[in-house]
């Protein structure tokens, strides 16, 4: 899913580090340890989606109300990712990495525990706090392994785990949420942290030349207006897709009518889909400035609608699924290409910034979806709220940045 939002990061690592020789012996076993990290968060994250209707009976609370867990999760990102990026500039990658993977097991545990909504939703603040700094601080290691020239095969090697939750391990938690217990589903990815810290203990190189470096030159990217104007495009338009998400397992047992049995398989085909997108629109974007963006955001408000309409027939609403997935992750390498060319001096952060921006948009597309089924609207209202809020973030791209050219990196 952020390949192309830390490519640049790469870039710059592989400069940082032209002079250097990587004196791994194993590099695939130490990128295999990063996807594996990847893997483990994100089938945390989307799992939780799977397992909605699960801990709302459980603990008691309506599914709006529920949705907020899942919303604390994405202000975790939004918050912490900006913030340990900053904070930990100067530590050795390796050491952070090993760090955030035991935060990641901690609020796992916590969310496995958590006796009421309450301590849920702070037990998903404190992982989600987790993501953006695992990403970037992976970014530069995968380019450090790799050495100059391989940045960017290097980190789509590593963000492979990510597209791989979304086909199997979210739907493998579902399903096991399902059978033995949402309160299991977290469990089970305490497993996966566990196996992936042992993996990174183990095959991430120690070296001084993973130490991190000043953060003066990422810091004065947040004083250029075109940055946050992109945060927002994403934000806004990329939130659809949670508006969607969040709900499948209502949309697949309340409008369908359907066994929740068949959960799981929405989740893997809507997976399916966000890795096809993802494949077409990387290539689209490294040819084009705004093709993938406006297509994208175009064509998944044509699913929305479709869902809208017509999502109580189980086929059309499959077939949703995976278009939704497909068109809005064809937009986002547009996006976060976009983001990181209007501030090439400042990767590291940009990549946090993503992150951030596209956990917004979880948030707004949780929150909207809240807000129609609150109204009583029905259960494929969520859609509705992902249209306003798509429609906006595409009319903000095509009136402010969409025609602005990127800026050049000191020294080019």
């Amino acid at each position: 899913m952020h390949q192309q939002a830390f490519e640049s990061q790469c870039t710059a690592e592989e400069k940082r580090h032209e002079s250097a020789t990587s004196p791994i012996r194993n590099p695939r076993l130490a990128l295999f340890a990063l996807a594996l990290g990847t893997f483990a968060i994100g089938t945390g994250e989307f799992g939780s989606n799977g397992i909605l209707q699960l801990f709302s009976a459980d603990l008691g609370v309506s599914i709006p109300v529920a949705t907020y867990a899942i919303t604390a999760y994405a202000f975790g990102v939004m918050i912490g990712s900006p913030a340990i990026t900053l904070l930990a500039a100067r530590m050795n990658r390796r050491t952070l990495l090993l760090g955030l993977i035991v935060l990641f097991l901690v609020g796992n545990a916590l969310s496995a525990w958590a006796p009421n909504i309450g301590l849920l939703v702070v037990a998903r603040f404190v992982t989600g706090s987790v993501q953006g700094a695992f990403f970037g601080a992976g970014a530069v290691v995968a380019a450090y392994v790799y050495g100059p020239g391989k940045g960017g095969k290097a980190f789509a090697t590593v963000m492979a785990g990510l597209t791989v939750a979304t086909i199997f391990g979210s739907p493998l938690g579902t399903l096991i949420g399902q059978n033995a217990g949402w309160r299991a589903m977290y469990w089970a990815v305490v497993v996966l942290g566990l196996l992936a810290g042992a993996a990174l203990v183990s095959w991430l190189p120690r070296t001084r030349d993973l130490h991190g470096g000043s953060v003066r030159n990422e810091l004065g990217a947040l004083r250029r207006l075109n940055v946050w104007l992109m945060v927002a495009v994403a934000s806004l338009g990329i939130s659809s897709i949670f508006a969607v998400y969040t709900f499948i397992g209502p949309f697949i047992t309340d409008a369908a009518g359907q066994d929740a049995s068949l959960i799981p398989v929405a989740l893997a085909v809507f997976g399916v889909g966000m890795a096809v997108g993802n494949s077409w629109g990387g290539r689209i974007a490294d040819r084009y400035e705004s093709r993938g963006l406006l297509y994208g955001y175009g064509g998944v408000l044509v699913f929305l609608v479709l869902i809208g309409v017509a999502g109580s027939n189980l086929t059309v609403l499959l077939f949703c699924f995976f278009g939704t997935g497909a068109t809005m992750m064809f937009a986002i390498p547009t996006i976060q290409v976009r983001l990181t060319g209007f501030a090439p001096d400042a990767p590291t952060l940009m990549g946090a910034l993503n992150l951030a921006a596209l956990n917004l948009a979880n948030s707004l597309g949780a929150i909207g979806g809240a807000i129609t089924l609150d109204a009583g609207w029905g259960t494929l209202s969520t859609v509705w709220a992902g249209v306003v809020l798509t429609t906006a973030g595409l009319l903000l791209y095509v009136l402010t940045v969409g025609r602005q050219r990127a800026v050049l990196p000191a020294g080019a």
